[in-house]
């Protein structure tokens, strides 16, 4: 294991009011909208030491465990399981990394989102266009590029189709910025292309439809191996799979004071049958759902919203831009597993919608003071919810 957060929201005998209508409608526990709190960006704000931002994976995991306690409290894997019963289901994001970053030969960085032509020759991308003048190009290899549209992502066009095997040879997995900055570095290193991917993770890109990927790594999951897992199957805990490609609704920055006013980037996701149909079959037997990750939870919570259209095969396919806020109503996940995350982000709004705003401010104080490594290399936070 490695180092994690998690949050947990209650340990009621009872099962909840829950029910499954097909066809696009949704999951529910209740009303489909909570009080939504007004939140600033400045309360997601927090200080932290630029030494406990963890570079790479450790060899061990350290885990926080916040609960009904004043405090939170350190515990080890061995009690990490012992909070798990038969009847629960953990729920993981088997999304890949794609490595979608690419450097000019010029010395611009540039993320390629995603492509917006049939010929793949179009792209929706980030990088610093302030430093690209109307009028030139970039190049990588033989092909040229010239941006066509400016703003926040921004447009660009190839001299030819970008074809898997241009990212395959010029590509490099996007590391957070954080990680960057704390290692002196701007490239990846070859370790990262097996560390930044998950035990979940599928194979090959084509695994997907459209060689769809994510841009970033469902974090939460590098904190378990297959002996974790075995662990946990002998306990009569269950894990099921989504998809949720990582993309812009996750690590875009909040520029707004007013976390309402923040736009959300959608993100395409996926949900089998076969996972719709446990995670009912849990709820009705009174089992907990377990999110591992923040990625996880916004794919079930917009599953209940009734964000994704119902195919042939019974699966849910389709895109979210669910922001997840203090005050949302929780109709699905139970347990959320998580990484410590960065100040002024929506994931930080997440887990504050789990637990309150105030708890995390303390929380986070107290893995500062005891020296827990953070963000996405970093510890493991598991909250339980009073």
């Amino acid at each position: 294991m490695r180092g994690l957060v998690w949050w947990w929201r209650g340990d009621s005998k009872e099962s909840p009011r829950f029910f499954l209508v097909h066809c696009g409608r949704a999951f529910s526990s209740g009303g489909l909208r909570g009080s939504f709190r007004h939140v600033k960006l400045s309360e997601l704000d927090f200080e932290y030491p630029e030494e406990l931002v963890a570079t790479e994976r450790a060899d061990e995991s350290r885990i926080m465990l916040v609960d009904g306690a004043e405090s939170p409290r350190e515990i080890s894997p061995c009690q990490l399981l012992e909070i798990f019963r038969p009847g629960d289901l953990w729920v993981v994001n088997e999304t890949r990394v794609l490595k979608r970053r690419v450097f000019t030969a010029q010395g611009l960085e540039i993320l390629f989102i995603r492509s917006l032509s049939a010929d793949d020759q179009e792209w929706e991308v980030m990088c610093p266009s302030s430093r690209w003048k109307s009028g030139t190009i970039q190049t990588v290899g033989s092909v040229e590029f010239e941006i066509f549209e400016r703003g926040r992502p921004q447009k660009l066009r190839a001299s030819v189709p970008l074809q898997p095997d241009f990212f395959l040879e010029f590509g490099e997995l996007a590391l957070p910025p954080y990680i960057q900055k704390a290692r002196g570095e701007r490239h990846a290193r070859t370790e990262d292309d097996r560390e930044y991917q998950s035990i979940w993770a599928r194979g090959p890109e084509a695994s997907f439809e459209n060689n769809e990927g994510s841009l970033a790594a469902p974090t939460a999951s590098f904190h378990f191996d297959a002996d974790f897992l075995t662990s946990l199957e002998k306990r009569g805990v269950g894990v099921a799979k989504v998809t949720l490609h990582v993309g812009l609704g996750t690590f875009l920055p909040v520029t707004v004071e007013d976390l309402g006013d923040h736009v959300m980037h959608a993100e395409s996701a996926e949900i089998s049958k076969a996972t719709r149909a446990r995670i009912e079959a849990v709820k009705k037997s009174g089992g907990r759902i377990v999110a591992v990750g923040t990625t996880v939870t916004r794919t079930l919570e917009a599953m209940a919203l009734g964000h994704f259209q119902e195919r042939p095969d019974g699966s849910l396919r389709g895109e979210t831009s669910l922001l997840i806020r203090p005050g949302f109503q929780w109709r699905v996940v139970d347990v959320l597993l998580t990484n410590f995350h960065q100040p002024k982000s929506t994931l930080l709004a997440l887990v504050a919608a789990f637990s309150t705003i105030e708890k995390v401010h303390l929380v986070y104080q107290w893995a500062i003071k005891n020296k827990f490594r953070l963000f996405s290399y970093g510890d493991l936070t598991a909250w339980l919810r009073p």
